[in-house]
């Protein structure tokens, strides 16, 4: 008798209607970016508390309220998952959200208090154009404010919040989403900030690494590569391969019910997409981390661990989509050219 896992992975799973994580139900993203600076912040905004994970693979991160996501730790839920541009000055855009999801009344409660859990995790842009002079005041705390006054279903993509001053290898980086709906009902939305030491692009190509899973044109359509992939060329050689330089960072959404044990393994996978998307991928000099979200509005099928096996492999491709689909809406910007940009000049 054929396994229904086996089934499961021949149905016709498509983009929702916006082809964005904001097409798992309940769940918002609001952008906001300093243009003279050249740096952002994007939020992943829940209308309600999301049972939460996260998983770090790259050997350089920068996060916060992490070790609170541990299956074994108290809060079992978090409200917001901030993406920032700013190394480890853009941890403020973390706290500015929790003091603004506080003044609404959000929060794990303590007796009368109540306490936002906002986990963050930044990208190094500091490097990479724009004026960082900002002295005393960094913009970040400003610009979390603002990502989540913008909180909405719709959303731009490639320049914008945490990809604006974001590279991926030699090309001009940025932010990337897509989603998958089940004909059950199981929705499955990736968020990607795509700052990479790796290339997205294969070498000698111009096709993704990731154009396998392209849907609907979300890449302008992208052709198989042509003839054998060379080697890649050694990191050591490259001048942008520098120590805590790199990131990318990422947000999965569903609307299956999970707990945080189940949540981390969904993490787990998806940092899959990752290694999909990018060559070579959780390097010492990336940060490279996933959060999951789980809303909580569609049990998962029986047999559980099938279907949470299930889940896992549809994000990790959805993660590899939305790697992609950063870089290919991403626009020149002062000295780093963008993929677009870049396959017109190979005629």
């Amino acid at each position: 008798m054929q396994s229904s896992l086996g089934k499961n992975r021949r149905m016709n799973v498509v983009p929702g209607p916006r082809n964005l994580i904001t097409d798992v139900a309940g769940i918002r993203v609001g952008n906001a970016e300093d243009a003279r600076a050249w740096t952002g912040v994007t939020i992943v905004l829940p209308e309600r508390a999301a049972v939460a994970a996260v998983d770090v693979r790259g050997g350089a991160p920068g996060t916060r309220e992490t070790d609170a996501l541990d299956p074994t730790c108290l809060v079992a839920t978090v409200d917001a998952v901030v993406l920032s541009g700013g190394s480890s000055f853009g941890l403020e855009a973390g706290s500015a959200a929790m003091t603004w999801l506080a003044a609404r009344g959000v929060g794990f409660a303590i007796g009368a208090a109540r306490i936002p859990v906002v986990p963050a995790a930044i990208l190094f842009d500091l490097l990479n154009g724009g004026d960082k002079g900002w002295g005393e005041i960094p913009p970040y705390a400003r610009l979390g404010g603002e990502a989540c006054e913008a909180a909405a279903a719709h959303f731009a993509l490639g320049n914008a919040g945490a990809g604006l001053g974001a590279k991926a290898g030699s090309l001009k980086g940025g932010l990337g989403s897509v989603s998958a709906v089940t004909p059950e009902g199981l929705q499955v939305g990736a968020l990607v900030a795509v700052n990479a030491v790796g290339d997205t692009v294969m070498p000698g190509q111009s096709c993704f690494w990731a154009w396998p899973f392209e849907r609907a044109g979300e890449l302008g359509g992208q052709m198989p590569p042509q003839g054998p992939i060379p080697a890649d060329e050694a990191l050591v050689a490259s001048p942008l391969a520098r120590i805590g330089a790199n990131t990318t960072i990422g947000v999965v959404a569903t609307n299956a019910v999970l707990d945080k044990a189940e949540a981390r393994r969904v993490a787990i996978m998806a940092q899959d997409g990752y290694a999909r998307a990018i060559r070579p991928a959780h390097t010492p000099f990336d940060g490279d981390t996933i959060f999951v979200l789980a809303t909580g509005a569609r049990p998962l099928a029986e047999p559980r661990a099938a279907a949470l096996s299930l889940l896992g492999a549809l994000a990790a491709d959805c993660v590899a989509r939305a790697t992609a689909r950063g870089v290919f809406a991403a626009e020149s910007l002062g000295g780093l050219i963008s993929y677009r940009d870049w396959v017109k000049t190979r005629g």
